[in-house]
């Protein structure tokens, strides 16, 4: 018997992956069945089931999918120091969330998978790891343009990298529900809310 490549493993774990956010999105996650998802999917049980034992496995993959690539970007800025803007940097956030959102609909995912967490005590143990790894480098953002002048150094840095990360949610809530143009200039004003210090580009 031929043996099976990780890339093979991993393109079916993702076409089991790419099912599962098509029913969910479709008919939420508890109206899904395992049943239907290996419908959507086209595979047989034994062959889901090799990479995902339920649908809250599913769900936890789709979440850490959903914010790996904010996860990567304030990772990034936190370790390279850019240099950049608070207000660009959140702008660039913004615009992953958009792209992503057009590509497959990660901001009707990510607020199904908020009504989950709700009741799902292993998921929202895993969106607060993650969204703590996300303010920890946000942390470290705030603390460098606090040094710099550009935010205040009256409040603490923990407070302002809350409050920035707080803009996401609202921001992903309105991209999941309303008309695309109600929120395209938003990434322009959260350059103009929080620019660098006079004279940064």
């Amino acid at each position: 018997m031929p043996k099976v490549t990780q890339q093979h493993m991993d393109a079916r774990r993702e076409q089991i992956l790419d099912a599962a956010r098509r029913c969910f999105l479709r008919d939420g996650f508890h109206s899904t069945s395992m049943q239907d998802l290996f419908a959507e999917a086209q595979m047989s049980a034994g062959a889901v089931y090799r990479h995902f034992t339920s649908k809250d496995e599913m769900i936890l993959a789709i979440a850490e999918e959903n914010m790996r690539d904010v996860l990567d970007i304030t990772l990034a800025v936190a370790t390279n120091r850019q240099g950049q803007s608070m207000g660009a940097f959140m702008a660039e956030l913004l615009d992953v969330i958009r792209v992503k959102s057009a590509e497959e609909d990660v901001a009707g995912l990510a607020v199904l998978v908020w009504g989950e967490a709700m009741r799902n005590r292993s998921l929202a143990q895993k969106l607060d790891h993650l969204m703590g790894r996300m303010r920890a480098n946000l942390v470290t953002l705030v603390r460098d343009h606090q040094e710099n002048g550009s935010l205040p150094a009256n409040v603490t840095a923990e407070a302002i990298a809350s409050t920035m990360l707080s803009v996401l949610p609202g921001y992903i809530l309105q991209v999941a529900l309303l008309d695309p143009a109600v929120v395209a200039e938003v990434p322009d004003a959260v350059r103009a809310l929080w620019p660098g210090p006079a004279g940064d580009a």
